[in-house]
């Protein structure tokens, strides 16, 4: 008898279901984590040993009525693999077998996954039949290849004769022409290319390309750390920067200022991710980073999924839901911010609502929503494009930053006469928020008139759900930390980062949001107007039942979303 199967639950993961092989809330709850972790269900599967690798093949192969396997019996080398681009052979774990005609053999462990069929019939043009092989024999494989493809690439860049080292003006400019032209041919873009995918994969947000007297080094930025994932020989870093600067529309041959660039990279058919991208001249030649701006991923959160606590969720909806008035998103750069405000666009954005943001730069675009880059050069500022939009009869308008006076009176005004205006600054907490305005020279009545709510917040890292590991940490040290008597009850359990390969051997996957959401009420208006100091309105918002930065990351800690240690470190200020 077949079980009843929820209908969130696809491919083998319905299927095992169905067949009695796994309970329906384990195989949500394994579903729901490969989710997380960015892996395919069947490489979950096996790497938190549900399974092994034979039986889920034996089981694909009879289930989804395709031919079984082993990759051991095959010769490596005669495999077709350049017939399929080599990044959505890593993306999909893909392998093509063989290739007969128009006809091409692919063999996966996960049949279920129609995206690979999609994409790769997209890529090659051929009608491609599925094959089941066991996960570890082909990551096996995968591996092997994708070692040797390095390899190879990096030894024809460093035996290209592609020379950037000039001297003379004249001879940089000829041959920055000539390396537009010829670079594209390159063995560095297969390089650079497998660097940028392995990034966005690994849901990085930024990309450090960093030289040095002796070596040069990729860093990654994963959950707002740094970390080390390539030294690539010194002799390539010219071309790296010269690439990158080619493809970023950057000037190629000036190399003793900094220059700002974008670019995007077509993922598949239906992806594309943009990078905005920063030169700087370092004794050793030009420091490239790089920023993710993946739309899909930032517009795939909801505010729900952001970590806001339910009353502050609750504040937050009704201050953007008013007609009218300011709402305010603080915090250090990295903290989020962006995102936050761009949930809350993607909720207000309606076919009868007229909603223009202006930004420094534009980092997602949102269709819907008319947005305007900062240009200083040509006099388009903050100020400038606020102005203009106000006689675009808007109903929303997002300003990226105050940043001065002007735009924040300008700002201030269109809150006041009937437009919703959402915006950032750069302060510790809401409290402060207010006196910054005030200090910038905006009349307290008109701070008070017009700003309906103060959100604050920090990204603090999310505890590895794989492997965080029960903590015992001393009382002393909880109240130490902000915890009240009424907190040491016992029923609740902190956990520690530990490290497993899921998490990159971090302990932490991904970050949570720690915020303090801070309505402006009446008696913080009054406060507001009499000129009150940031302590006596802190001490009004924490009577009003305010969650400072400190306090609602402890409720993480309670929860087991994150560490103490985590939440000590972003909110010690």
């Amino acid at each position: 008898m077949v079980a009843s199967v929820a209908s969130n639950l696809t491919g083998v993961c319905r299927a095992l279901v169905q067949q009695g092989l796994l309970a329906q809330d384990e195989g949500e709850t394994q579903q729901a984590q490969a989710k997380a972790a960015g892996e395919n269900f069947v490489v979950h599967l096996i790497k938190t040993k549900r399974f092994e690798p034979k039986q889920i093949a034996t089981f694909a192969s009879i289930t989804f009525g395709l031919p079984y396997l082993d990759l051991n019996a095959l010769d490596g080398q005669m495999l077709p693999v350049g017939v399929v681009d080599a990044k959505l052979i890593d993306k999909h774990h893909a392998l093509p077998l063989a290739k007969r005609g128009n006809r091409l053999f692919l063999g996966v462990s996960d049949p279920s996954n129609l995206q690979v069929l999609d994409e790769i019939k997209f890529q090659t043009g051929l009608a491609v039949d599925l094959v089941v092989l066991e996960e570890d024999k082909l990551a096996r494989y995968l591996d092997q290849h994708t070692e040797s493809r390095e390899d190879d690439i990096l030894k024809s860049i460093e035996t290209d004769d592609l020379n950037l080292e000039f001297t003379d003006d004249e001879a940089i400019a000829e041959a920055a022409t000539a390396a537009a032209q010829d670079i594209d041919d390159a063995p560095v873009v297969r390089y650079l290319q497998k660097i940028m995918l392995d990034a966005i994969n690994g849901n990085a947000s930024d990309i450090h390309f960093e030289p040095y007297e002796k070596f040069y080094r990729i860093r990654y930025r994963l959950d707002g750390i740094l970390y080390e994932v390539a030294q690539p020989p010194v002799a390539i870093k010219e071309k790296i920067a010269s690439r990158i600067k080619v493809i970023s529309k950057m000037d190629i041959s000036e190399k003793r200022v900094p220059q700002d660039g974008r670019m995007k990279l077509v993922v598949s058919h239906k992806r594309a991710v943009d990078f905005r991208v920063s030169s700087l001249p370092t004794l050793y030649g030009e420091k490239i980073v790089m920023r993710i701006l993946d739309s899909s991923t930032a517009l795939d959160k909801k505010i729900e999924e952001l970590g806001y606590e339910p009353q502050q969720q609750a504040h937050l909806l009704e201050a953007i839901q008013r007609p009218y008035g300011m709402v305010l998103v603080t915090g250090p750069t990295g903290s989020g911010k962006t995102v936050s405000l761009y949930s809350c666009l993607n909720l207000l954005n309606q076919p009868g609502v007229n909603i223009s943001t202006v930004e420094d730069p534009v980092e997602i675009q949102l269709p819907g929503i008319n947005q305007v880059n900062v240009n200083d050069k040509a006099g388009l500022n903050f100020s400038t494009a606020l102005r203009s939009f106000l006689r675009q009869d808007p109903d929303i308008v997002m300003v990226g930053e105050v940043r001065d006076l002007e735009t924040a009176d300008i700002a201030i005004k269109a809150a006041q006469t009937g437009h919703m205006v959402l915006s950032t600054l750069h302060t510790n907490d809401a409290p402060s928020t207010l006196s910054r305005l005030v200090n910038m020279g905006v009349p307290n009545y008109s701070v008070a008139a017009s700003v309906l709510l103060i959100t604050a917040q920090r990204l603090g890292r999310r505890l590895c759900p794989h492997c965080k590991q029960p903590i015992d940490i001393p009382p002393e040290a909880l109240m130490n930390a902000g915890f009240i008597e009424a907190d040491l009850d016992g029923a609740w359990q902190a956990f520690g980062a530990v490290g497993c390969d899921l998490c990159n051997h971090t302990g932490y996957k991904g970050r949570v949001g720690i915020y303090q959401v801070m309505p402006i009420s009446d008696e913080i208006n009054r406060l507001i107007l009499k000129n009150a100091g940031v302590g006596e309105i802190a001490a009004q918002a924490h009577n009003e039942g305010v969650l400072d930065l400190r306090r609602a990351g402890l409720l993480k800690v309670k929860t087991g979303m994150t560490s103490l240690d985590e939440v000590l470190a972003i909110t010690n200020e």
